[in-house]
Order: structure tokens, then sequence, then C-alpha cells
């Protein structure tokens, strides 16, 4: 596409940072809108100081800045996919994906903006059918302690679809799968990150159940490429963004202990409530609509992270949550 104004919000996330990286390594203007609740100012430490390139602090759930209705695109990576931030505040986990939507609808609806929601495979629950396509309608428990986050997100992609056909608004949405790569954080519950962090510590790696539930895995280099795509595309339907190789949890266990040398033992817990026992995308409609089907090997991407975390591990512990950062004027940005 060329050059666009684009507003990500929860820039400073783990996906949303490679995000910002990538839209300005292809030449456009990019503010980045994190509360900094999960998302880490120091994922964009680079970027600051480049005079396309704003931050601001700013929790969606609240208000957006009105510099945004200068975007011609935005992105929605607001909601944490953290499991363990979903149990510590699901209240602000379904107000981001409910309020926070609804104040990016508004003003894309302003602007003219298109807006690509990034919702979430979780919108399946533990599903009934397999793979899951974007025609299934979903298993979900309203009421369980995940439904903060499964139902705010299947709120967002209604409330996606209402303005759509109310108001005309411009929107994608992007399902993404078990997504992983440099700059997940420790400790956020999802089972990349807690696999790898166990196996260089020496601790035993923590496995629910037996093991056998499956998950698909797909490294941040390619969801990015296929959130591009979706981005400068017409296509409203939901889109899955996701790796169709199945992998059972024990397999992934048994790559991360080969690929860091660990010998970290296998410590076997109860299953969390609802928790899905497959899961699979149907990549048809990326592949023929998009173009789009992932390229880096579980293996690759894996031996990518690992080394990341070896860095990350051996630096002096910082702050989770840093101090606000000032904004970074810019002709996209400025304070809200």
């Amino acid at each position: 596409m060329n050059e666009q104004q684009v507003a990500v919000a929860g820039g400073a996330g783990f996906i949303g940072s490679h995000l910002c990286r990538r839209l300005l390594a292809d030449g456009h203007r990019v503010v980045a809108l994190d509360d900094l609740s999960t998302g880490d100012a120091h994922n964009l430490d680079e970027l600051h100081g480049r005079d396309a390139f704003a931050l601001v602090r700013v929790d969606i759930a609240q208000a957006v800045p009105g510099t945004i209705e200068q975007a011609t695109r935005i992105v929605n990576l607001a909601c944490p996919a953290s499991p363990v931030y979903h149990r510590q505040e699901p209240i602000h986990t379904v107000l981001t994906s409910t309020l926070g939507t609804w104040r990016l609808l508004e003003a894309a609806g302003r602007s003219g903006a298109r807006l690509l929601q990034a919702s979430t495979s979780e919108v399946y629950g533990d599903p009934l059918c397999h793979p899951q396509r974007e025609d299934y309608w979903g298993h979900v428990n309203p009421i369980g302690p995940r439904s903060c986050y499964d139902e705010g997100q299947r709120c967002a992609e209604a409330m996606c679809f209402a303005y759509r056909r109310e108001r005309g608004v411009d929107v994608g949405i992007a399902r993404l799968f078990n997504c992983y790569g440099p700059r997940l954080r420790p400790g956020d519950g999802r089972v990349v990150s807690n696999f790898i962090v166990q196996a260089l510590r020496g601790d035993p790696l923590t496995v629910y159940g037996e093991g056998q539930q499956t998950r698909s895995f797909c490294y941040v280099d390619d969801t990015v490429e296929a959130l591009l795509r979706l981005l400068q595309s017409p296509l409203g339907e939901p889109v899955n963004i996701g790796n169709a190789v199945e992998y059972t949890v024990l397999e992934l266990a048994e790559k991360v202990l080969r690929l860091t040398g660990s010998r970290s033992a296998l410590r076997f817990l109860p299953l969390p409530v609802d928790d899905p026992q497959r899961r699979r995308p149907d990549i048809t409609r990326a592949r023929e609509q998009l173009g789009w089907a992932p390229r880096v090997s579980l293996d690759d991407g894996l031996r990518e992270t690992i080394d990341w975390f070896r860095r990350e591990i051996g630096r002096p512990a910082r702050r989770v949550l840093p101090a606000a950062p000032e904004p970074l004027r810019s002709r996209l940005g400025s304070e809200a």
C-alpha cells in the first residue's frame, strides 16, 4: 500500500511492537496507543525519536486521542491475550474488548479509516468441529473464567459488523491463533513463553492435564505479514491467521527441551477450566483471499524465540510497567 498513517492500539505489546516496526520499515507513519498494562515501552526503544513514529500512553477503554482521526488505517491489538491478566483483571479485559473497540469504531466512522480488529481463535471456545473454519459459530462458556476475553472478543466482532452494516465503516477481522516469537512476556501464561523460561531456568515444565491437548503455533513475522495483507485488502469477512500444523502440548515441551538443551522435568497439573482440547485453523480463506500462508517452521521460530529469551533473562531486571513515556510528537501523534 502507498504511504499511510496508521494507528496501532496495543502498539507496545508483543505483536503490536513487531507490527509498528514493519509498518515503519515499509514507509508508513505510525502512532502506537498503549496503556502499558501488559505492553512495554521498551519494546519500542529503537523507534523513539523517529519523525514518523509516536507513542501515546492511553487506555482505549476510557478515551482515544483526537489525533487518531488523522489515521487512514487503524489496527486494534489492544486487548491483552495473557491468561494471567484475564484472571487478575477480568473487568478491564472485557471493557477493553467492548468499550475500546467501540471508541475505535467511532473514530474510524468519523475519519473513513479502515479498522482491522485483531480478534482471536478463542471466539471458537472449546470447538466441536476441527479444524476451525470462519463459518463455525463456536462453543464458548459465556460465564466461565475465560469469558471476559472470549465473549469480549466475540462482542467486539459483533460490534464491527454492526458498524459496517449500519454506518458503512470499513472493517476487517483477523482471528489470531497462537502466536509466538521474541518479545513475548515471561510469566504471561502462554505455553511457549512458559516452557522456554522454565527450561532456561532449569525449572519443571508445567503441563496441564496429560498434555494431549493440541495447539497450532504461528511465528510472529508470519502473523504480521498476514495482518498487513488484510489491512490493505477490502476483505470484510473474518480471516483465520495461524499455522495449520497441529502439535500436542507434550510435543511442544519436547521441542523446547531439545532446542534449549535443558534437563528440566515435566510437572503435570489439572487442566484449567474450559481449556480447549483441540485448536487448529482452517486457513483456506487466507490462502485464497490474501495469498498468505506461514513460512517459518516451529523449530526455526522456537530457536529465534529461545535466543531472545536467553538474552532477556540475562539482563538486569526492569520494571514490568515503565513510567509513562512522554508522547513523542509527530504529524500523527500528540498527547491524549
